[in-house]
């Protein structure tokens, strides 16, 4: 009798396991940074024993922006989840979809046309963002339909660099308007920096990452059954249609919300959903909340290592990520080849 790889058992342990690193990564992040706080003040200071300005550095400054980095990570990487079972193509990913690059066209319409004439509000955002990924997401889906034959994800995928292209240029003519202060932030957000690392962003993104992915994870049956396959899911009298829009637009308001505020951080939502995969296995149950919290501990890890290692200057967290990212990408696609 072979034994399974994967069992339930396994896949409660590997999620407890992640939430424990990313709370352990929490607190090392919570004691590092310029302004140094020795670990017995930053218990002083959760304990409401604190002095003004121990209170101002931990509340103020370092822990809205550890809460950002988990929510961040958390969303994207329950997006990437969703696109890549939805699509059944492991390269799935708000990034390689194009539907980071609706978002950043709409921030950048943020950017030009709001922020500039002092319309602003915390929420606006959040809100432009997800429109943008959202009309990105339904223009590649009407593109790739065609009546009386299933969606081709690779057809998605290619529609997706196609239209992705388009986005790119439209981004580059709109940059020719910025100032220097708008272009360091679109620079920064691109960058992925963490810019939103305010209790009035984070009161937003909580519940919307919280509540899109609590949906997700009720819906982790449903993927289980579309990831046989469209004509397998419907025979088991599955609404397909009904289903995969539900999901693709929780999908792409989970990403588009999380990168608003953080920037730029597609790649999480392509390569954590990998490593969770190669943990628990391919159910749902436990694969989409260790791909959450893969995403988490990827980005509150970054962000650690931006605060704590002298990288020569302000480096931001989606550089990081990006490079301690990039070689286990290859490693899995030297393998799969």
């Amino acid at each position: 009798m072979i034994k399974q790889r994967y069992t339930v058992r396994r896949g409660i342990l590997v999620n407890v396991v992640l939430l424990v690193l990313i709370l352990m990564f929490a607190v090392i992040s919570m004691n590092s940074g310029k302004m140094n706080l020795s670990p017995q003040e930053v218990l002083n200071v959760l304990l409401g024993n604190g002095t003004g300005k121990q209170n101002l550095i931990l509340f103020d400054f370092r822990m809205p922006r550890i809460v950002l980095s988990i929510l961040v990570g958390l969303g994207m990487g329950a997006a990437g989840v969703v696109m890549q079972s939805l699509l059944r193509n492991d390269m799935a990913s708000p990034g390689t979809l194009g539907i980071s690059s609706g978002s950043g066209l709409f921030v950048l319409f943020f950017v030009v046309f709001i922020a500039s004439a002092g319309k602003s509000s915390f929420i606006a955002l959040p809100l432009l963002a997800f429109v943008g990924g959202l009309l990105a997401a339904g223009l590649i889906f009407l593109l790739s339909y065609h009546r009386g034959r299933n969606l081709s994800p690779i057809g998605l995928i290619l529609t997706g660099v196609a239209l992705g292209s388009g986005y790119g240029a439209l981004t580059t003519f709109l940059t020719l308007k910025l100032d220097d202060s708008q272009m360091d932030f679109m620079l920064n957000w691109l960058a992925g920096s963490l810019w939103g690392a305010d209790w009035r962003y984070i009161s937003v993104l909580a519940p919307w990452v919280l509540i899109l992915i609590g949906y997700i994870f009720y819906k982790s049956r449903m993927l289980n059954t579309l990831h046989l396959g469209y004509q397998t899911a419907e025979g088991l009298g599955l609404s397909v249609k009904r289903q995969f829009v539900g999901l693709s637009i929780a999908a792409v308001a989970l990403s588009s919300g999380a990168v608003a505020v953080g920037g730029s951080f597609f790649f999480v939502g392509l390569i954590a959903p990998h490593m969770a995969r190669k943990l628990v296995g391919p159910d749902h149950k436990l694969l989409i909340p260790a791909a959450s919290l893969t995403g988490g501990l990827v980005v509150v890890l970054a962000d650690t290592i931006t605060r704590t290692v002298n990288l020569g200057g302000d480096v931001p967290t989606g550089i990081v990520i990006t490079v301690i990212s990039v070689p286990y990408f290859l490693y899995l696609l030297a393998k799969a080849n």
